[in-house]
């Protein structure tokens, strides 16, 4: 197999490993050194030995993100306030046609589901989300992760179930979903409290992430009157050269606000029975990198 090869056969699977191992990390940063060394390996491999190149690839980018998963929980670093995923651009509405598989896709990858992900073991986590985000035959994950299926299986039931108990209900209609953005948005900009209380489910929480590098909530915000005021307020102290872009990040629309042309955060809502129920604010300024450009 020639060089070139090689590196074609790599680039064609390198959307799926990068969305298996996003959704294994929760890190954007994280997920891309995973690849590269996914990369390092395949470009090793004897090609003599390697009769399907997506599963290989899927094998060594799991393991890989496993060991990864593991250090740096091992390190078990202190962090400041609530801690989000980095929020990762998607582009579902364009690439995936399947109403039904755009839906599970987004679902997967969303930030509710991946906060949850984060309280399951490294390997219920990669079995979580090879089964639930991409389908995968239990007998094909078994080999993998070198396990017994009957093992895969307990992982998954354990994992589905932890799953199912911790996320938030949430609807997952795109033109709904976006509707309430614009508007959420324009209300927010606009230090309308009224026109965001009309939004606001009674029971709403607002969720930032600023990692202690920015200015932003240290604790869970509850209460549609909390919330509303919140954003009011920092509606209010305004920011030089703001501007703002609605952009896909996690499968749904959100809101990137930036102070001239650096990412300043990112705002996302979880919406259900027509009300946001979920407002996140992602200010840490090392999880907006991934969005320059957007």
């Amino acid at each position: 197999m020639s060089a070139d090869t090689t590196t074609d056969i790599f680039e064609e699977h390198r959307p799926f490993l990068m969305g298996v191992a996003y959704r294994m990390l929760g890190r954007v940063a994280d997920a891309e050194d995973v690849i590269q060394d996914a990369w390092l390996r395949w470009s090793r491999a004897d090609r003599e030995e390697v009769r399907e190149p997506r599963a290989y690839l899927v094998r060594i980018t799991t393991r890989l993100a496993i060991d990864r998963l593991r250090q740096v929980r091992a390190r078990g670093e202190a962090y400041v306030g609530p801690w989000l995923p980095e929020p990762y651009a998607t582009d579902f509405a364009d690439t995936v046609p399947d109403t039904a598989d755009r839906a599970l896709l987004a679902d997967s990858v969303s930030l509710a589901v991946l906060v949850v992900l984060e309280s399951l073991s490294p390997l219920e986590r990669a079995v979580f989300v090879l089964r639930e985000a991409f389908g995968y035959p239990y007998a094909e994950i078994a080999a993998l992760l070198d396990r017994g299926e009957p093992a895969v299986r307990q992982l998954a039931g354990r994992a589905r179930r932890h799953v199912e108990e911790r996320r938030p209900r949430y609807e997952v209609d795109p033109a709904q979903r976006r509707d309430l953005t614009e508007r959420f948005l324009a209300a927010a900009a606009e230090g309308d409290l009224e026109g965001l209380m009309s939004l606001l489910a009674p029971d709403v929480r607002l969720v930032a992430d600023s990692g202690g590098k920015a200015k932003a909530p240290v604790r869970i915000l509850h209460t549609a009157d909390k919330v509303g005021r919140f954003l009011v307020g920092i509606a209010g102290k305004g920011v030089l050269d703001l501007s703002y872009q609605l952009v896909e990040v996690n499968g749904g629309h959100a809101v990137l606000t930036l102070s001239g042309d650096k990412p300043d955060s990112v705002f996302q809502v979880d919406v259900a029975d027509g009300r946001i129920t979920t407002v996140y604010i992602i200010r840490n300024p090392d999880k907006l990198r991934s969005l320059a450009g957007h």
